[in-house]
This record gives structure tokens, C-alpha cells and sequence, in this order.
């Protein structure tokens, strides 16, 4: 195998050598001798001058490292890196995508003012508001038990089967938004390729009322594709390889042709572009499930809550622009602090998905090596993301954020209200965000500690053996964002919030936010491989690891095993 070496590209090496860089090296020696107690101490407008409120949410940032002059450099060095030109060219169809050489034009899909959006001079809105419009016609259909299944009966459960971008966005939102369910139809979803996940839901629904969505792209992905061969079949199995499963098919995909082959007529055939990412499209019709469970309207709402977003992001002067500043923060700690990961903490069991969509939109946009002319980066970019429910990470993982050595940055989110049978129980989780987000900041000095266990009486031995383990160095940055409450318009400003946060930092490190050639490698491989664990075919050239793992899969694969042991 050939060892490409890459150059480090000008544009990369010109980053850390721009004067704005380098004045924030330098700033950074000053800033981390200063403690986010005493920032607060000094000035009683601190929280009034570092938040930002937008409609109904709050973005709280001072219980961050910084000051004015902090963010006074931070503009500097996104001027110097054209981040003013690169959000103009991200909403007017420029190639921002510049290894497939498209735009990356998701606001298109959220744009409801009726203003054309141009890609290469062809206007893309009326083919957006058409798929629009046959999304509403369909789910109004089913809710009002109009669509018929092979045998006559309604459509009571529809199955959705994707991977990635094609299963993460609705399965968060549907979940997110679950006050919002509407009419009777249950959501399902397929995602995973071991087959018991498919085989789980097959054995929840009836074939004759279960309308599956197939969601795949480029309608090739292996994964997707396996598992709805399956539901094919299973469908055909149940009802008769006579009948006819149009009612039972539906498809969202760039590729017309292949959803043709598929057997989805026409009428079921949704459509996405190839400017639009699949993490960036749950406001496309791949979001179909999310409408069928919420209903069109609340739908609508959410796509309005993303443009409010989008205006913001492309309108309001820097300092007052909440993507700006999230993505500037990360700039921040991940390449002058030297953080290792972040963590997305929110107080909403419905949001529980809301990491883990993250997690794809974040580190398939940002894990990038490589700049958009083909240079090596010299600085640390992305960074590992994760997250849980923050009353169940408390219990878990917080001790590593408030005692650990590793430096975190950590988002909490939290809705001001939220509709329960136990509104107090609620007012506890919101008392535990603030609380958590504030014990970061401040910490447990020693003379605390002391004091407190003097307090209860120990004895001077025993305070020598347990005070240094109680201290908490706290001056642990933190953002915390709180809205009204957890409805359709709020969660779409949230998901175009991270998006144009992951964009603003693309673009301070010169990398593209919208391909992703190491998913697709994986993809290639497992192509490979499928064929010698299933059918028992050779291939040449692997590597002693994966030739031994393959045989010791075999091993057990044809020795006739216990069933107690299955």
C-alpha cells in the first residue's frame, strides 16, 4: 500500500499564523490564571452582557473562561478566516461542499417566506414546496384513516427503515415530541443490521395496517437496504404474493430510479437532493415520520423554529449571534485549552435521543483531517460528543466532569416548563441543572471542606484522610441553555442551532462539514466481508487479524452448538 504523505496546505498553516491566533495564545496565559467566581464577583452584569435570548430560548455563556476582550478576539480571528462571506455562501448555494463539489443548502428546506433560493441559477423552492405538499396530503391521509392497506384496512403503524441521517433526526424529534402525538398511528423505527431489531418490530404489527418507509439517500445503503428486502418479503409472505403492496411502500431517496425497482409507486416516492446532507435533513421529507406523529402543522412549526435560526445565524451581528459564539467557544477550549471531548446534558427524559443525533451531526461534520484544498490540518479538530439525561449522568459520568483530569465542555439544556402529572418532580430536574451547572463553575475549595467537616465533628486525623478527596477545583466552563418549553418551534432553533455552530467552526478550521468519506470506507469494507461470513466466499489480501477473527467466526458458525447455549 502506498503512503500518501499530505502537505500541510498554506490555508492550514496561515491559521495559526494569523495575528488573530496568536493574540489568543497570548490572551490565553492571562485568562486562565482568572477564576469564573471572581469574574462574577467583579462585574454584577456579567450574565446580562455574556447571554443571549432569542424568542423563547436563553443561551447562557458566562460561566465561561473569557471576557470582552476574549470575544472581541474570537470575531477577530472569524474575520480573518471569512466566516462573514462562508454563512453568505452556505445560504445562497455556493459549493460548500468542496470534495463532492455541491452546496450544502438544507436552510432551503426550512424556508418558508416564498424568497427563491438559487443553486447554479435554477430555483430549488418549487420542487421543495411541492414534496411539501404531497407530505401533508400523505399524512393527512393517514390520520384520517383514508390510506388503505392491500386488504381494504387503514394503516395503523408505519415502520421506518434507515440508518444514520436516515433514522437519528426522527427518532429524536418523534421522541422529543411525544406531548405532540397526534391521530392513532405508532411510529417505528429499523435502524440496526443484526436482525433482531427488525425481527422485534415484525412480530409488534399487523401486515395488513403497517406502512413501511423505506429511507435511504442513494437507496443502496446496505444496511437499509437488507432490512427492507426482509419487510418485502414479510409482507408478501402475510398477505399473499398476489397482493398488492403499493399502500404497503413508501420511499424517501434521491434516487428515483432504484425506488422504482423497489416496487414503490409513484405516489409514495419522496424526494431529497444530493444538496442535502443526510444529518442535515430531518427537515426534508426523510423528517416523514416525525409529520405522521406530530402532525403537518406542528411539523410546519418546527421547520419554523429552524429558519428563526437560520435568519438569526445569517443576520445578527457577531457578538449577539448564538451559533457564532457557541462555535467560537469551541474554538476556544478545543484548540487553546487543549478539551478533549464535549458533553450535551439535558433535563427532559424526551430528549434523551437529542445526544445521540448530536453525536452523528457533530463528529461526521467535524472529524475531518484534511482541509478543503487537501492539506493536513496542524490543530486539533472536532471533538468526541456524548451526553445522557442529565439526573442519570449525575449517577454516572459527572464525577469524571467535576473531579476528573480531563477538560470537558459541557452543554446542559433544560425547558423553563413542561406539561406532567407531577409538575414538582420537574422543578427538582431544573433545580439539579442549575445546580450542576453552577458546582462546575464554583467547585468545593479545601477551606470549605474543613469547615464542614468541622462542622459535623470528625477528628483532625480523620480530616486529613478525607479532605483532599472532596475537593472540587470547580472553574470548569459551562453553557446552559433554557427554553419555555420543549415544543416543535423550539426543538427546530435547537437543531439549527448545533448546525450552524458545527458550520462556524468548519470554517475557522478550513475543513468540509458535509462529507464523509470515513463512513463511507466502512461501508465499503463490510461490502467485502459480508459475502465470506454468509456465503462462505474467499477473499484475498486481509490482514491476520480480520483472517482470524473470520475463522474463528466460522468455527463456531458450523460447529452444531447447544441450544441452551444459544
Amino acid at each position: 500500500m502506498v503512503d500518501i504523505q499530505l502537505p500541510l496546505a498554506q490555508e492550514n498553516k496561515s491559521r495559526t499564523q494569523l495575528q488573530s491566533w496568536q493574540a489568543l495564545v497570548a490572551h490565553k496565559s492571562t485568562i486562565s490564571k482568572l477564576k469564573l467566581h471572581n469574574l462574577f464577583e467583579e462585574s454584577t452584569q456579567r450574565f446580562q452582557n455574556f447571554s443571549i435570548d432569542l424568542d423563547d430560548l436563553l443561551f447562557d455563556y458566562s460561566k465561561n473562561l473569557l471576557t470582552a476582550r476574549t470575544i472581541e478576539l474570537l470575531k477577530n480571528l472569524a474575520n480573518d478566516c471569512g466566516l462573514h462571506e462562508a454563512i453568505e455562501n452556505l445560504f445562497t448555494g455556493k459549493h460548500v461542499n468542496t470534495s463532492e463539489d455541491r452546496p450544502a443548502l438544507h436552510t432551503a428546506l426550512r424556508n418558508l417566506s416564498g424568497a427563491p433560493v438559487l443553486i447554479d441559477g435554477k430555483d430549488v423552492m418549487p420542487e421543495v414546496r411541492q414534496e411539501l405538499a404531497k407530505m401533508e396530503e400523505l399524512v393527512g391521509k393517514l390520520h384520517r384513516g383514508d390510506f388503505l392497506g392491500a386488504t381494504g384496512k387503514p394503516i395503523t403503524d408505519v415502520v421506518n427503515i434507515g440508518v444514520g441521517g436516515s433514522d437519528l433526526g426522527s427518532v429524536m424529534a418523534t421522541e422529543a415530541l411525544s406531548e405532540y402525538h397526534q391521530g392513532y398511528i405508532s411510529l417505528h423505527f429499523v435502524s440496526s443490521i443484526d436482525g433482531t431489531h427488525l425481527t422485534d418490530v415484525l412480530h409488534a404489527v399487523n401486515p395488513h395496517t403497517t406502512l413501511f418507509i423505506i429511507s435511504s439517500k442513494s437507496f443502496t445503503t446496505i444496511d437499509t437496504m437488507a432490512n427492507a428486502e426482509v419487510a418485502k418479503i414479510w409482507l408478501s409472505e402475510s398477505l399473499g404474493v398476489t397482493a398488492n403492496l403499493e399502500n404497503h411502500l413508501a420511499g424517501v431517496s434521491a434516487n428515483d430510479e432504484a425506488m422504482a425497482a423497489f416496487g414503490i409507486p409513484e405516489k409514495n416516492r419522496f424526494y431529497v437532493w444530493d444538496w442535502v446532507g443526510g444529518r442535515y435533513s430531518l427537515a426534508s421529507a426523510v423528517g416523514l415520520p416525525v409529520a405522521i406523529t406530530i402532525g403537518f402543522e406542528n411539523f410546519k412549526e418546527m421547520l419554523k423554529g429552524m429558519q428563526m435560526m437560520d435568519r438569526h445565524f445569517r443576520d445578527t451581528p457577531f457578538e449577539q449571534n448564538m451559533p457564532v459564539i457557541m462555535g467560537l467557544l469551541g474554538i476556544w477550549y478545543l484548540n487553546f485549552f487543549d478539551a478533549v471531548g464535549q458533553v450535551i446534558l439535558p433535563y427532559d427524559s424526551r430528549m434523551h435521543r437529542f445526544p445521540a443525533y448530536l453525536q452523528q451531526l457533530e463528529m461526521e461534520s467535524i472529524g475531518k483531517s484534511v482541509t478543503h484544498s487537501g492539506g493536513r490540518v496542524e490543530y486539533p479538530t472536532g471533538a468526541g460528543t456524548w451526553g445522557e439525561i442529565g439526573t442519570n449522568a449525575q449517577h454516572s459520568f459527572y464525577q469524571l466532569l467535576h473531579q476528573g483530569t480531563r477538560f470537558v465542555l459541557a452543554d446542559f439544556l433544560a425547558p423553563v416548563n413542561r406539561k406532567s402529572e407531577f409538575p414538582g418532580h420537574h422543578g427538582l430536574a431544573l433545580a439539579n441543572c442549575l445546580a450542576q451547572s453552577r458546582a462546575l463553575m464554583e467547585g468545593q475549595s479545601g477551606e470549605q471542606v474543613l469547615r464542614d467537616l468541622e462542622q459535623r465533628g470528625l477528628s483532625l486525623e480523620e480530616i486529613d484522610r478525607i479532605l483532599p478527596h472532596k475537593v472540587h477545583s470547580g472553574n470548569k466552563p459551562n453553557n446552559l441553555l433554557l427554553f419555555k418549553r420543549l415544543d416543535p418551534k423550539t426543538l427546530g432553533m435547537l437543531v439549527a442551532l448545533y448546525e450552524h455552530k458545527i458550520y462556524v467552526q468548519s470554517v475557522i478550521w478550513d475543513i468540509n462539514a458535509f462529507d464523509q468519506w470515513g463512513v463511507e470506507l466502512g461501508k465499503q469494507l463490510a461490502s467485502e466481508l459480508e459475502p465470506v461470513i454468509n456465503s462462505n466466499a474467499t477473499v484475498s489480501g486481509l490482514d491476520a487479524s480480520t483472517q482470524g477473527l473470520l475463522d474463528y467466526i466460522d468455527r463456531w458458525k458450523t460447529r452444531k452448538v447447544n441450544p441452551d447455549d444459544q
